[in-house]
C-alpha cells in the first residue's frame, strides 16, 4: 500500500462528513470520490460542477460516463472508481457498507487498497472505528457530532403524519401503497427508490424540496447520504429482503435511515407507522445516542485474480482469507454468471487465451438490471461474449434492435420501470471502451432513451401519487396566501392555476375526488377563493333583466343555463315562494340577494301572465254571485270544467255574466275559461303553479303550442288536461276553445236521427275521419261505420235553402239541441227547450265557412283564431260539395237515389267510400260524459241550454228537420221556417213554455247594435 495520510471521518448522520470531504478534495489538484449510489454520485457531481465548472469534473458510474478532456475531479460509484489514476485525493463514503452482504466486498477492497497520493479519506459510521484501526494502521480518526438532535416519536398513523416527513418502505409494492394513501389523504408524495434513474430521482426530489408535496416515500436507499429537508422519518417495517431472505434490520441500519431526519441545526424525529411494531427502548435509545455495536466482520473477495484459464479465475474468486476481521462474501451475481458460461461448450471453445478469459469476466460483470431469471441473463451474456470474441464488437444493427424495442414512453409505472431497467443494460455496454464501433453515438442514444423513459416515469409517478391541485391549494392555504378564483366563460373555476370544479349559477360543482378527506380539503380551498366571486355574481344577477331568468316546467328557476333556485308552494296558489340554490359558504348576504331577485321575478311573471285573472279578482264592482264566481275562477287558474260548477253557472243571470265577460270570461258548453290564459306562456305557468299547489312530485308538461288535438297516455287525469287548456275525449285531447267551436256546429246537427261529419268539423280538429269518429265517441256520441258507392260530385251551383219537410216528425225535447255556450238561463219560462238568445251571439245567421287547415296560429286567442280562419260566405257557396266527408246527411242520403238508374257492370266495380253516422249516445259513468236519461223521463224538460250542458245532455239538434235554422257564429236565430216556434203539421200550435220576459240588451255587448236593428225591423 502507498504511503499516504489516511483519515477516517466517522460519526452519525447530519454531521457534514460529505461536505467536509468535498472541501478537502477541492483543496487538492486532483481527486477521486467514491459514493455508494449512482443517485448520490450525481448529486455530488452537480454540486462540484457549480463550484468548478463542467470542464474539470468527470462522472463515472456503471451506466453514465461524463469525462471531459481536462478532468481533474472524478465522482464515481464505488464499483466504478478508477484506482490507478494517481489522484492527489481519494475518498470513499459510507465505508460501513463493508459489512453489506451483497456489495460489501467492493468497499472492503477500497478500504484495503485504494489510496490517494497525498490524502485518503474514509467516511462512515463510528461503528467502523475498531475494524479500520485494525486493518489500516496509522489511520487518523476524526469524530464529528450531529448538528441537531434526533428524538424518538413513537408510532403515528399515516393520516396524522406531520408535514416534511419521509416514510420508508422496504419493497416497491410497499412504497406504492404508502404513496397512494398519502395522495388521497395529504395531496400526494414524492417517490425515491434506488432503482430510479438519476433524472427521475432528481425530478421527484424537486417535487418534495420545492414544497409542492409535503411527504416523501422512499426505500432504505434514502439512508445512503441523500441530504433532504426532512423533519420526521417513519419506518413502515422493521424487516427487509436482502436478496436471499427476509431478515430483521440491525440497529445501525435503522439509525442510518432514521438519521435522515433533521437537517443541519433543525432537530428531527423518527418513529414507526403502518404495521411496524414500536421500537424497543434499547434500540430507540441507541439510535438517539448514535451508539451501535462495532462491526466485527467485513465482507471480502479476492481482488488478485488469475486469468490464465477460466478454472483458475473461478478458483481465485473462491479463495478464502485467514484474517479474522474478514469473511468471504457469498457468491455474487457475476461469479454465478461466470460459472454458468464456463459450463457451456460454445463458450469454452472460445477461451483460448488469458485475454479471452479476462473478456469473459468483463462480460459476466454486466449487472442483471433487468432482474430476470439467472438462466435468461446468462443467455444474454453468452450472446454478447460471442459477438465480442468473433468480431471484437457488438453489432450496431443488433444493438439498434435491442434499444428500439425499449424506446417507448407509453405504459404504466411498472412498464416504464421495467424498460428503464432494460436500458441500463445497454447503457452499461455503451460505457465499456472498445465494445462498440461508435461508442459516443450509442452512449448518446442510450442516454436519450433513458432520459425519455425517466421523464415518462416521473410523469407517471406524479400523476399517480401527486394530486397537484390539492397539494398546491393546501400549501397556499397553509402559508396563508390570498387565493383568487378565476371563472372562465365555461364556468370552470381555476384557483392558483389549478382546476377545482365548475361554478353553476351560485353552486360550486366540485371536481371528482376519491376520498371524503380529499374532497373536504379541496372544497375548503375553493370556497376561500370563491367568496368574492359569489358577491360579484350576486350583484350581477340582481341587476339582470327578467329576460335572462326563466322557470322550467318542473318548477326550477334558471339564470341562463344554470339552475339558481326552485319554486315552492306558498300561502296562495298564485303566490309561490322561491328557494335559492346558493352555497352556504357564499354567505347570508348572497343568499338573501339571490332569493329576493328570484321572488321579484316570479311575482312579476304571475302578475303579467295572469293579469286578466288578477284584475278580475281585484274588481270591487263585482259583488255577490259574480264575485264568488270570480274567486272560483281564481282558484281554477282561469279554467273551470263546466260540469263541475253547473249550479254556480245556473245561478248567474245575464247581468252577472256580462260583468264577468268584461274581464274576458267565456261561458262554453264544456268549459268556462279565459281565452287569454290559453296562450302558451300562461298555460306553462298555470301547470307549474297548479302542480305546486297540489303537491305533485312530477309536474305535467304542456303540449306543444299550436296543436288543436294531442294524444294522451291512458290514465291521464282530466285535471291535467284542463290545466293544459285541453279536454280529453277518447285517446286524444282537444283544445277547449276549439272544442267550443266544434260544439257550435254539432248543435245544428240531427243528433237523434244521425249526421255525418262536415268539412268544417274536420278542419276545426285537424283530424282524419277515423280520428274524428273516436273523438266524438269520447264526447258521448255513437259512431256507426258504413260503406257506400262513391258518387262523383255534381257541378257546383247555388244551393237553395231547404224547405220544411212535409212529413217531418214533431220535434221533441229529447231531440232538441242544447243552447249556445253563452246562452243565459231562463228558468222563469215554462218552455224547457226554448231559451233566450245571448246578446253576444246575435250575429247574422250565416253558416261558418269551411276551414282550410286545422293548424291554429300559436298564441292566438280563440276569438282571433276564428276571425283568421273564417272565409266569406260567398266562397262557401261557390265551393263544390264534398263527396265524402264534407257532404251533409241529407245530401248523402239523396246521392244514391240520383244514381239509382246506373247499374254497376261486371267490368267496372263501383268505388266505395267509408262514412260514419253519429248519434247521441250518452254514458252513465262519470268523467264529465253527457247524461240525459233523467231529463227524458221528466218529459223532455231540461231547463235551458246551459242546464242541459251542465247535466251532460246531448246537444239539441234539429229533430230530424234540417234547414229550419240558420247558423251564426255565436249562436243561431229561430225563424219561422220549421223552427220550434213555427206551426207544425195539422195546423196546431204547440207552446213549450210561456212567453219569456223581455230583458234589456247589454250595451257592452259587441252585437247590441245589430240586435237592436233586428228588433226594430220586426
Amino acid at each position: 500500500m502507498r504511503e499516504t495520510t489516511v483519515t477516517a471521518v466517522l460519526g452519525p448522520t447530519n454531521t457534514g462528513k460529505t461536505h467536509y470531504a468535498i472541501e478537502r478534495m477541492l483543496a487538492h489538484r486532483t481527486g477521486v470520490f467514491g459514493l455508494p449510489l449512482r443517485l448520490l454520485a450525481r448529486e455530488v457531481y452537480d454540486r462540484i460542477v457549480k463550484l468548478r465548472g463542467p470542464s474539470v469534473v468527470a462522472l463515472l458510474t456503471g451506466e453514465e460516463r461524463i469525462v471531459p478532456e481536462r478532468a481533474k475531479y472524478w465522482i464515481c460509484t464505488v464499483e466504478a472508481m478508477p484506482t490507478d489514476l494517481g489522484a492527489d485525493f481519494l475518498g470513499v463514503d459510507e465505508i460501513q457498507l463493508c459489512a453489506d452482504p451483497e456489495r460489501g466486498h467492493v468497499f472492503t477492497d477500497r478500504l484495503l487498497h485504494a489510496r490517494g497520493l497525498h490524502e485518503t479519506m474514509f467516511l462512515g459510521s463510528d461503528s467502523m472505528r475498531g475494524t479500520i484501526a485494525a486493518l489500516v494502521p496509522k489511520t487518523h480518526f476524526l469524530r464529528r457530532e450531529r448538528f441537531s438532535e434526533l428524538t424518538y416519536a413513537g408510532s403515528k398513523k399515516i393520516s396524522r403524519m406531520p408535514p416534511r416527513s419521509a416514510i420508508v418502505g422496504f419493497s416497491v409494492e410497499n412504497v406504492y401503497a404508502i404513496a397512494e394513501l398519502l395522495r388521497r389523504q395529504k395531496g400526494g408524495a414524492a417517490v425515491v427508490m434506488g432503482a430510479l434513474s438519476p433524472r427521475t430521482r432528481n425530478a421527484q426530489v424537486e417535487l418534495y424540496q420545492s414544497g409542492e408535496v409535503d411527504y416523501l416515500v422512499a426505500t432504505d436507499a434514502i439512508g445512503m447520504g441523500l441530504n433532504l429537508d426532512i423533519t420526521h422519518v417513519a419506518l413502515s417495517g422493521l424487516r427487509k429482503f436482502d436478496g436471499r431472505r427476509m431478515r430483521d434490520l440491525q440497529p445501525n441500519e435503522l439509525g442510518q435511515i432514521a438519521g435522515r431526519a433533521g437537517r443541519y441545526k433543525t432537530h428531527g424525529t423518527f418513529g414507526v407507522t403502518g404495521e411496524a411494531p414500536p421500537l424497543d427502548e434499547e434500540v430507540a435509545e441507541a439510535i438517539m445516542n448514535h451508539r451501535f455495536a462495532p462491526i466485527r466482520k467485513l465482507q471480502w473477495r479476492n481482488s488478485d485474480l488469475e486469468f490464465g484459464t477460466v478454472d483458475r479465475l473461478i478458483a481465485s474468486l473462491e479463495e478464502r482469507t485467514d484474517d479474522e476481521l474478514l469473511t468471504r462474501t457469498r457468491d455474487s451475481d457475476d461469479l454465478l454468471a461466470l460459472r454458468s458460461l464456463a459450463a457451456e461448450d460454445e463458450v469454452l471453445t472460445r477461451l483460448r487465451n488469458p485475454r479471452a478469459v479476462r473478456l469473459l469476466w468483463d462480460v459476466c460483470r454486466i449487472p442483471d438490471f433487468r432482474g430476470i431469471s439467472h438462466a435468461e441473463h446468462a443467455s444474454l451474456l453468452t450472446r454478447i461474449f460471442g459477438f465480442l470474441q468473433e468480431t471484437g464488437r457488438v453489432p450496431d444493427d443488433w444493438m439498434a434492435r435491442q434499444v428500439k424495442r425499449i424506446d417507448r414512453s407509453d405504459g404504466d409505472i411498472d412498464a416504464l420501470s421495467k424498460r428503464l431497467a432494460y436500458i441500463r443494460t445497454w447503457t452499461y455496454i455503451a460505457q465499456r471502451s472498445g465494445w462498440l464501433d461508435d461508442e459516443m453515438h450509442w452512449r448518446g442514444e442510450t442516454r436519450a432513451v433513458e432520459d425519455r423513459l425517466s421523464d415518462a416515469l416521473h410523469g407517471a409517478l406524479t400523476q399517480r401519487f401527486v394530486d397537484r391541485r390539492t397539494s398546491v391549494l393546501l400549501r397556499r392555504l397553509k402559508q396563508k396566501e390570498s387565493l383568487v378564483a378565476e371563472v372562465n366563460d365555461k364556468g370552470e373555476v381555476m384557483v392558483a392555476e389549478q382546476f377545482v370544479g365548475r361554478l353553476e349559477g351560485f353552486r360550486f360543482s366540485q371536481d371528482a375526488s376519491q376520498t371524503p378527506e380529499e374532497a373536504k380539503m379541496l372544497h375548503q380551498a375553493a370556497m376561500t377563493a370563491l367568496r368574492p366571486e359569489f358577491h360579484l355574481r350576486a350583484d350581477r344577477f340582481y341587476n339582470a333583466p327578467d329576460t335572462e331568468i326563466d322557470f322550467t316546467e318542473q318548477g326550477g328557476l334558471m339564470w341562463g343555463e344554470h339552475a339558481v333556485g326552485k319554486l315552492v308552494k306558498g300561502g296562495d296558489a298564485l303566490k309561490p315562494t322561491v328557494q335559492a340554490f346558493v352555497e352556504d359558504d357564499a354567505g347570508h348576504d348572497v343568499i338573501e340577494k339571490v332569493t329576493r331577485r328570484l321572488q321579484h321575478f316570479i311575482d312579476r311573471k304571475v302578475a303579467t301572465l295572469f293579469e286578466p285573472l288578477l284584475g278580475m279578482s281585484r274588481d270591487e264592482t263585482l259583488a255577490g254571485l259574480p264575485r264568488g264566481f270570480a274567486f272560483q275562477m281564481l282558484e281554477g287558474f282561469g279554467v273551470l270544467p263546466r260540469d263541475g260548477i253547473a249550479a254556480e253557472v245556473k245561478a248567474l243571470d245575464q247581468d252577472a255574466r256580462g260583468q264577468l265577460r268584461k274581464h274576458g270570461v267565456r261561458f262554453g258548453q264544456y268549459t268556462i275559461f279565459m281565452p287569454l290564459l290559453l296562450k302558451p306562456a300562461p298555460t306553462r305557468l298555470r301547470l307549474v303553479l297548479w302542480s305546486l299547489w297540489n303537491d305533485l312530485d312530477i309536474f305535467p308538461e304542456a303540449p306543444p303550442p299550436g296543436l288543436v288535438t294531442v294524444p294522451v297516455p291512458e290514465g291521464t287525469p282530466q285535471e291535467h288536461a284542463a290545466m293544459s287548456g285541453y279536454r280529453i275525449a277518447g285517446s286524444r285531447a282537444i283544445r277547449i276553445d276549439m272544442l267550443e267551436r266544434l260544439a257550435d256546429q254539432l248543435r245544428n246537427q240531427d243528433s237523434r236521427g244521425g249526421f255525418e261529419a262536415t268539412a268544417d268539423m274536420l278542419s276545426i280538429t285537424g283530424m282524419t275521419l277515423e280520428q274524428y269518429a273516436e273523438l266524438l265517441q269520447g264526447l258521448g256520441y255513437k259512431a256507426e261505420k258504413g260503406e257506400r258507392v262513391k258518387v262523383k260530385a255534381p257541378a257546383p251551383e247555388p244551393k237553395p235553402e231547404a224547405a220544411p219537410a212535409a212529413d217531418a216528425p214533431e220535434a221533441t225535447a229529447e231531440e232538441a239541441a242544447p243552447e249556445v255556450e253563452e246562452a243565459p238561463i231562463a228558468e222563469e219560462t215554462a218552455d224547457p227547450v226554448a231559451s233566450e238568445m245571448p246578446a253576444e251571439a246575435e250575429a247574422p245567421a250565416e253558416a261558418p265557412p269551411a276551414e282550410d287547415a286545422a293548424v291554429v296560429v300559436e298564441d292566438a286567442t280563440p276569438e282571433e283564431s276564428e276571425v283568421a280562419e273564417a272565409a266569406p260566405a260567398e266562397a262557401q257557396a261557390e265551393a263544390p260539395p264534398v263527396a265524402e266527408e264534407g257532404a251533409t246527411a241529407s245530401e248523402e242520403a239523396a246521392a244514391p237515389a240520383e244514381a239509382g238508374d246506373v247499374e254497376p257492370t261486371a267490368e267496372a266495380e263501383p268505388d266505395l267510400e267509408t262514412f260514419y253516422t253519429f248519434t247521441w249516445a250518452p254514458r252513465r259513468q262519470g268523467g264529465g260524459r253527457p247524461r240525459r236519461d233523467r231529463d227524458q223521463q221528466r218529459g223532455g224538460k231540461q231547463g235551458d241550454g246551459e242546464r242541459g250542458e251542465r247535466q251532460g245532455g246531448k246537444p239539441r239538434g234539429k229533430g230530424g228537420k234540417p234547414g229550419k235554422r240558420s247558423e251564426g257564429k255565436g249562436g243561431r236565430d229561430r225563424d219561422q221556417k220549421g223552427g220550434k216556434g213555427s206551426k207544425p203539421q195539422g195546423g196546431k200550435t204547440y207552446q213549450a213554455r210561456p212567453p219569456r220576459k223581455e230583458k234589456p240588451i247589454d250595451p257592452d255587448n259587441p252585437f247590441a247594435a245589430a240586435l237592436m236593428g233586428l228588433t226594430e225591423k220586426k
